[in-house]
């Protein structure tokens, strides 16, 4: 059943992990959509990648800003403070809640489990009894594919089983959707879990692979290609995934008795993905060649001398792949963004950035 859309304007949105990738382009999508009210953004800059990424990021936020009738507020802190969160919602009383901040990377959390704990586990309980505490119309809180895990059967839906995380990070991410479950359930906290497949884009994260190598590949350094070549991706264009939230915050789930009379938990989770999973080496190729036709690259680069297949990583899976029927039978909304496009935006942006 397709939802009705709330009217943001007016309404006070809190997004954490802005200025993070996903949250900085929400943050500019929402100064354009909105015609009042405020938006706090949240984040502590931390060097986990290059912070100078997100002060850029920052700037083109309080740019955006300045001509908008809208209220942006950046506030530096970390949502593992509980005193600070709780000073956040008795100050705001945000209606609406995108909560993105997350320590990321399946590989990072092998060597250093403590920061997926604090961040992931800690943080993301300071944000629910910041919601009960002051009652918020929706909580949007960032999943994440990994929770698959080594599912075999695809698409992956959100119907399947989740119980055997390859990774800390993916282990976190299904204890956010447990956590955000039964605060739901207990507190009738309306909350949306949404599970992104390998976000990619303009001014995106260093350590995700297609910057990564293009970083290596501008260097002269060697490429590696993990599990020999042989994984698929569905690959997620950053403009998809925020037209996905930005839908997802309009319709949030609805309270309501179940036939024992009790309360059933207003909450709900929704894959954004392609929905077409890509051949890593297919991406590869798209990703030389926009390089080289942005002019990051020169045409006779030898990118065969630049690679190098090894096996697969601790963590990783072979293939992800998103069912994503039901964002499009409640949303009306269904990601469309080709490779090769996405591929050619993130080149163009890369070149300009650096030079």
């Amino acid at each position: 059943m397709k939802k009705t859309p709330v009217n943001l304007n007016h309404k006070t949105v809190l997004v954490t992990g802005s200025p993070g990738f996903i949250g900085a382009n929400l943050v500019l999508r929402l100064l354009q959509e909105m015609n009042g009210g405020m938006i706090i953004s949240l984040d502590n800059m931390n060097d986990y990648y290059d912070p100078g990424l997100k002060e850029y990021r920052l700037r083109l936020i309080e740019e955006a800003a300045e001509t908008v009738p809208v209220c942006h507020r950046f506030i530096k802190g970390n949502i593992a403070d509980k005193a600070l969160m709780d000073r956040i919602f008795r100050e705001y009383h945000p209606d609406i809640v995108v909560h993105l901040a997350a320590q990321a990377g399946v590989r990072y959390s092998i060597d250093h489990p403590d920061s997926y704990i604090e961040s992931n586990i800690i943080g993301f309980y300071n944000i629910l009894e910041a919601c009960r505490s002051w009652p918020v119309e929706h909580l949007v809180y960032a999943s994440s594919s990994s929770v698959y895990g080594g599912n075999r059967k695809i698409p992956f839906s959100t119907e399947d089983m989740t119980d055997a995380p390859v990774s800390l990070y993916a282990a976190t991410k299904k204890s956010d959707e447990l956590l955000a479950h039964a605060y739901s359930k207990l507190y009738s906290i309306p909350s949306t879990g949404l599970r992104f497949f390998t976000v990619y884009g303009p001014a995106g994260r260093p350590d995700m692979f297609y910057y990564s190598a293009a970083d290596t590949l501008t260097r002269g350094g060697t490429i590696r290609i993990f599990n020999y070549g042989d994984c698929q991706r569905d690959f997620t264009y950053i403009d998809d995934i925020t037209e996905g939230i930005l839908r997802v915050m309009q319709g949030a789930p609805e309270r309501s008795t179940g036939e024992d009379g009790l309360p059933v938990p207003p909450c709900a989770l929704y894959n954004i993905g392609g929905g077409h999973p890509v051949p890593l080496m297919t991406f590869v190729a798209v990703l030389q060649e926009e390089l080289v036709n942005a002019g990051v690259l020169p045409e006779d680069y030898d990118f065969e001398a630049h690679r190098e297949l090894v096996g697969m990583q601790p963590g990783d899976v072979p293939v992800t792949y998103a069912d994503t029927r039901a964002l499009e039978d409640d949303y009306g909304y269904r990601p469309s963004t080709e490779i090769r496009s996405g591929l050619r935006a993130f080149a163009r942006w890369y070149r300009t950035y650096h030079g």
